[in-house]
């Protein structure tokens, strides 16, 4: 079982079950695996880009799955703490904890040298990047694992891909849902048999690149709740309303030319720069923000070509160019006219 750690909040004392699957190393454990793992669960005021984290849980685990240390702490998110009736943080439990850059340090030596687990992990990472950003750090975190995707390899027969879910297949009994130190431990008691499983089928694990954030905006001012006010929660990353792009669609992306005004351009994955920004600044060159490849694509910009998405896979079969986020930088630096005039409307 693994040893829970607990600071700032009532003690947890799980009951763990009799787990199905494996639960000692194979002896020949793949050479290529990780040297050790951060397994992260954050907890936050909301699900869109200005939210902040107001918990966060570090579970230590060692090449081979085994508990070596966990950590806990409340962030003060200087602001509302959303839907407190899933988390349970209000805002007088919040007003005396650290500011995120003050727990940066910590939880720096936490995910340091590790590769970052998360359920759903392109959102821990996500808002773990933007705080980070905020406080003028980088994140130490350069690979992620996402314990959905690592089910989907290992086709577990999950009737979902929920936590509890993940859970119940391995008998691990969760006592606080919504709670950042015990949905962490969970989930280290549930990847550690799908860890030792794959490696069993000697498996390649489903890591992803962590980009961390080097640019950042802050939307011009957070969100204002009134007191008494209903939370109404939204996409994690929602959908910007932008005009139509003005020129007309030239084609394909040809590798070692130049991009032209009215090309479709698609992102997938990480970005050193925000997203947003980066969007921006091909709307700004004249390029129009696709949110899907489709056979009218032009061009993808991805830090991890190699990574396993539907965007990735659609491209190839497209025959869509792909480039990195530096080459794309250096191509909106001269961007080709549209050979005719902006389209009316």
């Amino acid at each position: 079982m693994l040893e829970d750690r607990m600071a700032a909040a009532p003690p947890i004392a799980p009951k763990i079950g009799q787990q199905p699957g494996p639960q000692t190393p194979p002896a020949d454990w793949p050479s290529g695996y990780p040297q050790g793992y951060a397994v992260v669960d954050v907890e936050t005021t909301g699900l869109a880009r200005d939210d902040r984290i107001i918990s966060a849980a570090v579970y230590q685990l060692d090449a081979q799955g085994a508990f070596q240390d966990s950590w806990y702490t409340l962030v003060n998110p200087q602001r509302d703490p959303g839907p407190v009736w899933i988390h349970g943080l209000t805002s007088e439990v919040l007003d005396g904890a650290p500011l995120f850059p003050d727990v940066v340090p910590e939880l720096s030596r936490r995910l340091a040298d590790r590769v970052l687990v998360a359920h759903n992990a392109m959102f821990d990472w996500s808002m773990i990047a933007r705080e980070y950003a905020r406080a003028a750090a980088t994140a130490p975190v350069r690979q992620r694992l996402c314990t959905i995707a690592l089910s989907k390899e290992l086709g577990l027969p999950l009737p979902n891909h929920k936590l509890e879910s993940l859970a119940a297949h391995y008998g691990v009994v969760q006592e606080r849902a919504h709670h950042a130190l015990d949905d962490a431990r969970v989930l280290a008691e549930a990847f550690r048999p799908s860890l030792r499983r794959a490696a069993r089928q000697n498996l390649r694990l489903p890591l992803l690149t962590c980009q961390p954030l080097t640019e950042w905006s802050d939307s011009p001012a957070p969100r204002q709740r009134a007191a008494g006010s209903a939370y109404r929660p939204t996409s994690w990353r929602p959908s910007r309303k932008r005009p139509a792009c003005p020129y007309p669609n030239p084609g394909h992306y040809e590798p070692g030319g130049r991009l032209v005004q009215g090309m479709r351009v698609a992102f997938s994955g990480d970005t050193s720069v925000d997203r947003e920004l980066l969007e921006d600044r091909a709307i700004e060159a004249g390029l129009h923000v696709a949110t899907s490849v489709s056979r009218l694509t032009s061009l993808l910009v991805t830090n991890d070509p190699e990574a396993r998405t539907s965007k990735t896979a659609k491209a190839a079969a497209y025959g869509t160019a792909v480039v990195d986020e530096a080459a794309f930088m250096q191509l909106l630096q001269d961007v080709e006219p549209a050979g005719g005039a902006p389209a009316s409307g």
